[in-house]
């Protein structure tokens, strides 16, 4: 009788492996999972991309200001009769020289 009952379980215990740990096993389907979820994730951000270069080329194809506003942010060019100004951010080394040529008070 215990042979019986040790080779059921020896049975049972080879018909568990393959859903456990086999090729199509609990295991791979739950790592196959994760890794559909993170490619929808990447696939969701292409196609915000892909969206924003679709309006890009639309507004490149139909309008003329969209050609003109990125010929001023990336070439720097300017229209007849308008004047180019450029601001420079302070240099903290150039302020510190300026402010060594300031005489320097004396006190009494």
């Amino acid at each position: 009788m215990r042979i019986v009952i040790y080779s059921m379980l020896l049975l049972l215990i080879a018909i568990q492996y393959p859903l456990w740990l086999g090729k199509g096993g609990w295991l791979k389907v739950y790592e196959m999972e994760k890794q559909v979820e993170l490619q929808q994730a990447k696939n969701s951000l292409l196609a915000l991309r892909n969206a924003k270069l679709a309006g890009d080329v639309k507004d490149l194809k139909d309008g003329t200001r969209a050609i003109e506003e990125r010929a001023r942010a990336e070439h720097g060019l300017i229209k007849e009769g308008e004047f180019f100004v450029q601001i420079l951010p302070v240099d903290k080394a150039a302020a510190s020289s300026v402010d060594g040529l300031k005489p320097a008070t004396t006190k009494q």
